[in-house]
């Protein structure tokens, strides 16, 4: 962690951080909420690595004015949260349980009496079972299906929600849940996955339609990428990085800008029809930025079934996730959204940027992790250097609050700034917590002079 004091920040900028819905908030059954493709997917045998579910997660359902508190006490000025589809419209379309929005009700007005913008995903990966067994993404009936839940949402929290987010990292949906089968729902598709692609960004376009029939609110989108380094120089390795960064970087955000989607070897586009690209193009407010790490590709055996190969990127620290820490990827990747989409693209804020470390509380209680605090220091500095670079940057938002229910990972990866005990629901603020604690703090009284 460098010594040097933290770089000042615009005025406004929005200090935040991050969560999802099946992640943290258990209360699977309760009120009325349906079960989700990660309900399904968590209670099948060696799907989670330690066979664990999200019935309970961190009981943020019961517990949220706990956990609102630990949010004002950090300072934060926005809240990222997911509105999990389930609670809302349990069969995925019909009526919408109004106990279910109650549950975000209390959440938003909780969040706005401590002075903190609620910013809601709406889909956060927890499909409907009823819409997955209809076909799910591959179906196109799913993006109408969304954008009538957007609007059923928007009509009860439209007034008060600060920014809306339709969905959050559809490549990393697309490809781990139906491309690779390893996130719910499990699908084992390769490339005859990209209708997935497409109907999520059909349904993030009728989405924003239906927003902003009901909110003045700004609308965006939050998006996983990954700057891509080839391992070599040669003409192989650069088209594998080309194919790599097409799929992982361009593939939603080519679209969403108005260029149409990227060529990509093996999509069939025979789903995309007559007017679907202007549906998609439809203008946001803001890009949100998912950053963890690089990617580093190499070009394939031949006989490969895809068109580059992963490989490790050597020589840098690593989190408990095995992934490299490369503060300036973020810099880097910021720069490349720049010079990619110029005036096009829309401000941007990072809406999840963190780290899994193996955290745990001291014989005193206290929870020491220094890496982390080390992470977002060199991750925070990134961006103001992207800023200074003339990059449009308005916001950070720490992945997560709390150490949560890590999908296929199950409890056994820790990213939070608070200490979960899984067993009693205990929270207890770790020492990166106090970290940015005073980081928002300091910065305040900065743009205040």
């Amino acid at each position: 962690m460098s010594t040097a004091a933290m770089p000042e920040f615009p005025a406004g900028f929005r200090w935040g951080v991050s969560t999802s819905a099946y992640q943290i908030e258990g209360g699977v059954a309760e009120d009325g909420r349906g079960p989700s493709i990660w309900d399904t997917f968590a209670h099948s045998p060696g799907r989670i690595a330690d066979g664990s579910t999200g019935d309970v997660a961190c009981d943020h359902y019961h517990r949220h004015a706990e956990d609102v508190a630990l949010m004002a006490g950090l300072g934060v000025s926005a809240y990222r949260f997911s509105i999990a589809w389930p609670r809302v419209r349990p069969s995925g379309d019909g009526p919408v349980n109004p106990s279910g929005l109650d549950f975000y009700d209390r959440l938003v007005d909780d969040l706005l009496a401590h002075d903190i913008d609620p910013v809601a995903t709406l889909f956060h990966w927890d499909l409907p079972q009823p819409v997955q067994d209809a076909g799910g993404w591959l179906h196109r009936d799913t993006a109408p299906r969304f954008a009538e839940y957007a609007d059923a949402t928007a009509a009860r929290l439209g007034d008060r929600v600060k920014l809306w987010i339709t969905l959050n990292e559809p490549f990393v949906h697309m490809t781990l849940g139906h491309g690779m089968g390893v996130h719910a729902p499990g699908q084992l598709l390769l490339f005859d996955a990209f209708p997935v692609a497409h109907h999520q960004l059909l349904g993030h376009g009728l989405a924003v339609a239906a927003l902003r029939t009901r909110t003045a609110s700004p609308v965006g989108i939050a998006n996983n990428y990954s700057p891509v380094r080839p391992a070599g120089q040669s003409d192989a390795d650069r088209a594998a990085a080309a194919a790599y960064e097409a799929l992982h970087n361009r593939l939603f955000t080519d679209p969403l800008l108005g260029r149409g989607y990227p060529d990509f070897p093996g999509f069939d586009p025979a789903v995309v029809r007559d007017g679907d690209l202007a549906v998609i193009a439809a203008p946001i407010d803001v890009l949100g930025v998912n950053y963890y790490n690089p990617t580093g590709v190499r070009a394939p055996e031949d006989g490969a079934p895809l068109p580059f190969e992963l490989v490790p990127l050597d020589g840098y620290p690593r989190t408990a996730f095995d992934w490299p820490v490369v503060p300036d990827g973020l810099r880097e990747l910021l720069g490349w959204l720049r010079d990619t989409y110029g005036d096009d693209l829309p401000p941007i804020q990072v809406t999840e940027s963190g780290c899994a470390y193996d955290d745990a509380p001291d014989a005193d209680g206290r929870v020491h992790d220094p890496e982390r605090i080390a992470y977002l220091d060199g991750h925070l500095r990134a961006v103001r250097a992207a800023i200074d670079e003339g990059v449009d940057v308005t916001g950070y938002f720490v992945w997560s609050l709390l150490d949560n229910w890590e999908w296929a990972e199950g409890f056994t990866k820790r990213f939070g700034l608070v200490h979960v005990d899984f067993d009693s629901g205990a929270r207890t603020p770790k020492s990166s917590y106090a970290w940015f604690r005073d980081l928002i703090a300091a910065a305040r009284r900065t743009t205040a002079r």
